[in-house]
């Protein structure tokens, strides 16, 4: 008796069920992956702002709360708009700042939540800080 060549339905659903298998991993993967990509748009505005007041701060003697005033329009937003910065100057006298980055549309779920830098160069969340760092490195 000859028999019919082809796939039972036990192996097409195997086959199915392993596809799918693999794409939930894919798929998750590929989440952080785009997350900790996006999260380069932060560090790079983030940088430009300690090094514009830094600038600043050579010419006046001062740093200033004023992103305006470094080259950035009103919202402050990212390069490619994930996350939105503000500036904080934390003294009276001007001597020192915060730079932040918080978090928005795509991005808004990220591990890291809000960067920040400040004006001796100290970034947060720390690398040391575990339950921030998640997701790998924020910075």
């Amino acid at each position: 008796m000859d028999r019919t060549r082809g796939f039972t339905l036990f192996e097409l659903i195997a086959a199915v069920a392993i596809a799918a298998i693999l794409a939930a991993v894919a798929t998750q993967s590929y989440v952080r992956y785009a997350s900790r990509s996006r999260r380069t748009d932060a560090h790079h505005m983030l940088m430009t702002i300690a090094s514009s007041e830094e600038r600043w701060y050579a010419t006046y003697n001062r740093y200033t709360d004023d992103p305006g005033k470094l080259g950035y329009a009103t919202p402050t937003l990212s390069p490619h708009g994930y996350y939105e910065a503000t500036v904080t100057v934390t003294d009276d006298d001007g001597q020192a700042f915060i730079a932040t980055a918080i978090p928005i549309k795509q991005q808004a779920g990220d591990a890291c939540g809000t960067l920040s830098i400040d004006n001796a160069g100290h970034k947060t969340p720390a690398k040391s800080d575990a339950a921030a760092n998640a997701n790998g490195n924020c910075w």
